[in-house]
């Protein structure tokens, strides 16, 4: 099978039953996406495909051998942080950093949706022509994605700080 993670084209022999979590880890070697409960519940494995934010735990691989994968490792690097990763430093949106990776998925997630338009189930007007950047919108969005640490204030801070300002010039 063929896929194109993090910009790059990958050949993977594996079963057809592999999740797209256990190809990233196991097969590729890309351990920055976390298996928490392997369950979907907690968000740990969380990545973009397209854009979208999805758990990777859920997926079969199979399905997205012709669509984007990106994972934490695709965001930014240690020499050159992407402003997110940066963010997260900055406000203390971490403390473990199990959670960490999946959070900032998410939230490049998050920042799309609310970009498009996307309500969220606590969207007040759902025929606005723009949803209102706050914290209640990423607390609700980012629900999918525990953090056993509890940095929740910080994480908030954080997506604020660097889309914030973008999402605000957005036309």
């Amino acid at each position: 099978m063929q896929f194109t993670i993090n910009g790059r084209l990958q050949t993977v022999d594996c079963d057809v039953r592999t999740s797209l979590l256990d190809l990233l880890r196991d097969h590729l070697g890309l351990t920055g996406t976390k298996k928490g409960c392997d369950q979907g519940a907690c968000g740990a494995c969380t990545v973009l495909v397209d854009g979208e934010r999805i758990n990777s735990c859920l997926a079969l691989a199979v399905q997205y051998q012709t669509r984007s994968v990106i994972t934490i490792e695709g965001i930014g690097s240690a020499r050159d942080l992407h402003p997110l990763q940066q963010a997260f430093i900055e406000c203390d949106g971490l403390q473990c950093g199990y959670c960490t990776p999946g959070q900032i998925c998410s939230a490049l997630g998050l920042a799309g949706e609310i970009k498009r338009g996307v309500p969220s189930a606590c969207t007040a007007d759902l025929r606005a022509g723009e949803i209102e950047f706050n914290s209640d919108e990423i607390r609700e969005r980012l629900s999918g994605n525990l953090c056993r640490c509890g940095a929740y204030n910080g994480i908030v801070q954080a997506v604020q700080k660097t889309f914030a300002p973008t999402l605000e010039r957005a036309p």
